[in-house]
């Protein structure tokens, strides 16, 4: 039914308790009214696309399948069902949810990692009653974040570009270890590039990626802390002193950084070769610690103003004048003064002086330093103050110290920044012209913080075939009976023009022949189509207790996500004020939907 890793991969929490009580009680209702054998059709879908865009990711079906296959109420399950249940409750129903498994169940589906629009079924779940009745609520446990999570990252890759990596740092502000595992998974499937999460790397395969603290850094206090200060040339073996290298360095490029080597801070210093030697082929460090909140570096420039000329600095950004940043992200000031030698608190491109000052000076040292014994550090990560003119503060820098040095590579280091990230922080930054290679982002990833849930919804569309219609005052929340099929047509540009939806006995739309697509509840709206290409979205994945799809890699569905988002226009896709994208049904639907309306709405009598 499943190979062995596939099986044990399965989130051991996603078992058929993993619901809410009515589900168990309608089951019993049922059972007591003779409904076990009745067919039923459900579809799940969503009305709204999140994040006030215009397409949704479709993700978890994986988990979705792996919970059919594994639906079994085990003994303790029953004795608990029978601890909460009324006492009315006849024992005959446990009997009958003992054996009750999903192989009656058939399970039509969107392909993961699809570009899915509203009213389309994502999943369209027809089996006896009770059974999908069952599978209601953990399905759309299931689906509901995974969509959201995946499209998150999917927004956040777009306005990033392809040529930046992303990073998914969520797992501490995650909403628990489940919540925390989810979103490295589906921000990865979503086009992230790998995670900080090591149990999502392990159980996922996604590369891992990780620096150090701000604690590692404050951990060292002076050079005296350095256990060892020595690192094995990479090609000759010969061990050298990286801690005095490092300090030469520093002294021989201060003036290149416009500082001066008695403002940085030795325990940083000290910090950054202990990492080096541990990690003499990924050295990335984190370079804001004594910057924006400055302790030991401030109380040194206060001992040292006299003298100093703060004019000829490589910090300078058109006319000495900073960028503003609009996302939110502007350096935090310590409560304590953080003095300027020029007077009074410091100024914005003051702050940049110390970033580099210290943390960058100390950073180039030890990378130079590492050079010399045949090693190459990765970057740096900026995790504080104006991201937008920090990187092109560091990025001027390293390019100066590659020419100056002869090391072309220097001038590529990378730059890599935190601290609270979200879409629209990275919309300014490109907008500031950011020298950013890599973005780690957190908080705003993982929880959806604008907006928390997506809203799927599982509902009857079909009984003992015959169709079933939710009325509302909303139209919106008017249910589109029937079992139905989906289809996408594409234009000559190739790209999609419209999702058609059509009754299951229909004739499939064909390439090159004329389709009426009409709104599903505006009579004036409607449209001819002739289509380059028909895709078929819906495929059976589960049927007699067997998948019957090839199931995808992580990668591959990763994959599918950036050739389906390929296949929209990009007004559709674009960050303000997207372009909706059209979902309509056949003629007949159209008909076939507001025939049963009338016949199920109540006629309203005046008197």
């Amino acid at each position: 039914m499943c190979d062995k890793i596939w099986c044990r991969s399965q989130n051991s929490v996603v078992q058929p308790l993993l619901t809410d009580l009515y589900q168990i009680t309608m089951a019993y209702a049922y059972w007591k009214n003779g409904k076990m054998k009745d067919y039923a059709v459900f579809d799940l879908f969503f009305r709204k696309n999140p994040f006030h865009g215009e397409f949704t990711i479709f993700a978890g079906l994986e988990e979705c399948l792996k919970f059919l296959d594994k639906f079994h109420y085990s003994n303790s399950d029953i004795e608990y069902l029978k601890s909460t249940m009324p006492a009315s409750v006849e024992p005959e129903f446990f009997n009958f949810l003992q054996n009750t498994t999903a192989k009656d169940v058939t399970l039509y589906a969107i392909e993961e990692g699809s570009v899915v629009f509203p009213r389309v079924p994502l999943l369209r779940v027809e089996g006896p009653l009770i059974m999908v009745q069952l599978l209601e609520t953990t399905l759309l446990n299931l689906i509901n974040y995974a969509s959201l999570m995946a499209t998150n990252a999917a927004r956040y890759r777009m306005v990033a570009g392809k040529a930046v990596s992303l990073l998914e740092f969520g797992l501490r502000r995650a909403q628990g270890p489940d919540g925390g595992l989810r979103a490295s998974k589906y921000s990865y499937i979503g086009g992230f590039d790998g995670t900080s999460n090591v149990l999502a790397g392990k159980l996922f395969h996604i590369p891992v990626n990780g620096t150090h603290a701000h604690a590692y850094i404050t951990s060292y206090t002076s050079f005296s802390d350095l256990q060892i200060k020595t690192l094995i040339h990479k090609h000759t073996g010969e061990q050298q002193d990286l801690l005095e290298l490092s300090c030469q360095y520093r002294i021989n490029i201060a003036a290149d950084l416009g500082a001066m080597v008695s403002e940085a801070s030795d325990g940083e210093l000290a910090a950054l070769v202990s990492y080096a030697i541990a990690f003499p082929d990924g050295f990335m460090a984190l370079v804001d610690t004594y910057d924006v909140k400055s302790v030991e570096a401030s109380a040194k420039q206060q001992a040292n103003v006299t003298g100093r000329n703060l004019t000829n600095k490589l910090l300078t950004n058109g006319s000495n004048k900073s960028p503003r940043n609009g996302a939110k992200n502007s350096p935090i000031i310590s409560d304590e003064p953080t003095w300027s030698p020029k007077g009074g608190l410091l100024r914005h491109g003051e702050l940049g002086e110390l970033f580099v000052r210290s943390g960058l000076l100390n950073f180039c040292a030890v990378a130079l330093a590492l050079n010399d014994l045949g090693y190459k550090a990765v970057g740096i990560r900026i995790d504080s103050g104006d991201l937008a003119y920090l990187s092109q503060v560091a990025r001027e820098i390293f390019q100066r110290i590659a020419k100056r040095f002869e090391l072309s590579w220097f001038a590529k280091l990378t730059i890599v920044a935190s601290n609270d990230i979200n879409e629209e922080t990275i919309v300014s930054l490109n907008e500031q012209n950011h020298r950013i290679d890599c973005f780690g982002i957190g908080t705003h990833l993982v929880t959806c913080q604008k907006q928390p849930a997506l809203g799927c919804v599982y509902k009857l569309v079909e009984i003992n075939g015959q169709p079933r219609i939710k009325l509302s005052q909303e139209v919106g929340k008017v249910t589109m009976p029937g079992r139905k099929t989906a289809y996408r047509l594409y234009g000559m540009d190739g790209h999609a023009l419209i999702d058609l939806l059509q009754r299951v006995d229909e004739e499939p739309p064909r390439v090159g022949e004329k389709v009426l697509c009409r709104h599903p509840f505006e009579e004036s709206k409607r449209a001819y189509v002739i289509p380059t290409r028909v895709e078929f979205l819906h495929k059976m994945y589960w049927k007699d207790g067997q998948i019957l799809q090839k199931l995808p890699t992580l990668v591959e569905t990763r994959n599918r996500v950036q050739e389906s988002l390929g296949t929209l226009r990009n007004d559709i896709k674009r960050n303000l004020n997207p372009t909706p994208y059209k979902v309509s049904v056949s003629d007949d639907l159209y008909n076939f939907i507001h025939d049963l309306w009338l016949q199920n709405a109540p006629i309203g009598e005046l008197s």
